[in-house]
């Protein structure tokens, strides 16, 4: 006879639960309200969270912040870097690398890490609590790019990834302050050519 089905959580599941309701519900708030309006009363409010077990999660405001920017690229690059492992090798995959990043750098986590970057210039104990995860995020994003690029030289995919790290920053920043699509597109797409032309000349 089969053993009754389980439909109590055990204190791990609901743990990871709350956890994660305070992580989406951080990024939500960073979104929507912006990092000055956030408070941890609204984060708990929104996640359906007591103070109590928040601060069980995460003592301090800057932790949970960070903890939340962390959460969020994570999803993100796991799902970008399953879609790169499906490419086949070749220059098409170098010019999608650079979507993936793009996808990746915009859109939720961009205005979520842009609200928690611009306070942490003022904020000491924000900026020390982002310093390791700014470098982690650095490194999957690397990664993910050595991916994409094949057997590109370390050198060369290192400094192809900081050129298209950095343009689609921009990109994302000019995307929040309400500038022209068709431009960023643009932008996007002769990026995608030099790196192509780039990548082709150093293969041959």
């Amino acid at each position: 006879m089969a053993a009754p089905a389980r439909t109590h959580r055990t204190q791990q599941e609901r743990s990871e639960q709350t956890r994660e309701a305070l992580l989406d519900a951080t990024i939500e708030c960073l979104v929507s309200l912006g990092y000055a309006r956030t408070t941890v009363q609204e984060i708990c409010a929104r996640a359906g969270v007591s103070r109590g077990a928040q601060q069980h999660h995460f003592t301090t405001k800057a932790e949970l912040m960070t903890a939340a920017l962390q959460h969020l690229f994570g999803r993100l690059i796991t799902q970008v870097t399953e879609a790169a492992r499906s490419l086949p090798p070749g220059p098409e995959r170098v010019s999608y690398g650079i979507d993936l990043l793009w996808e990746a750098y915009s859109g939720t986590l961009s205005t979520a890490a842009v609200e928690l970057w611009v306070a942490a210039r003022t904020d000491e104990e924000l900026r020390e609590s982002l310093r390791p995860v700014d470098r982690a995020l650095g490194h999957a994003t690397l990664s993910l790019y050595r991916e994409a690029a094949g057997d590109l030289p370390e050198s060369e995919v290192e400094t192809l990834l900081l050129l298209s790290v950095n343009l689609v920053r921009g990109l994302a920043l000019d995307a929040m302050m309400g500038g022209d699509e068709t431009r960023r597109k643009r932008l996007l797409e002769e990026w995608k050519a030099t790196v192509l032309e780039r990548y082709l000349a150093v293969r041959s």
